[in-house]
């Protein structure tokens, strides 16, 4: 049976947190709040949170900073993953994925349908693995950001969790990778 085996010490992570948006500031970004609430009490570490516009330039220039920094395991983003044309957040987490993770969106949306029915279908969550890295971008809302959390990435990024997660590929995410 899948679950938190206690008999495991719990690994915090440093995780950033990226809004994408062209309106939200950090006083109404409530998708970033609730990933930021997630991630500390879970135990994590916050190690950044910025907003972006929807500008290529822009989110390309946060991951390449984040993605370069050794203190931050994980990136999560929100907002930009719709069909509409400033939408462009997948477009820019592909081209830094060394591998892509298909199950995580494939899952975020088995979940969001269970809660939204075939509105699902307008959802471009992806996650990927970059330089060591992961990056999971997530819809733009407080309802997308929880389901993420809660069902899929507080397990797979819970050392503890078992049969197994994320955290205990990590030292082995780089193998192979040019120096």
């Amino acid at each position: 049976m899948p679950g938190i085996d206690e008999s495991r010490r719990f690994v915090p992570l440093g995780i950033a947190v990226l809004t994408v948006s062209d309106s939200r500031t950090l006083e109404d970004d409530r998708s970033g709040a609730v990933l930021v609430d997630r991630i500390t009490t879970a135990g994590h570490r916050l190690a950044d949170r910025r907003i972006v516009p929807d500008d290529e330039t822009a989110i390309a220039a946060a991951l390449s900073e984040w993605i370069a920094d050794s203190e931050i395991a994980v990136i999560l983003s929100t907002g930009g993953t719709g069909l509409t044309g400033r939408d462009i957040t997948p477009e820019v987490f592909h081209r830094f994925y060394d591998k892509e993770i298909p199950g995580f969106g494939e899952l975020f949306r088995m979940i969001s349908y269970e809660i939204i029915g075939t509105s699902t279908i307008q959802s471009r969550a992806t996650g990927g693995l970059a330089r060591g890295t992961l990056l999971f971008a997530l819809p733009g809302s407080p309802s997308a950001c929880r389901d993420a959390w809660d069902r899929i990435l507080a397990d797979q990024l819970d050392y503890r969790f078992r049969p197994c997660n994320f955290v205990e590929l990590m030292p082995r995410f780089r193998e192979g990778a040019p120096a």
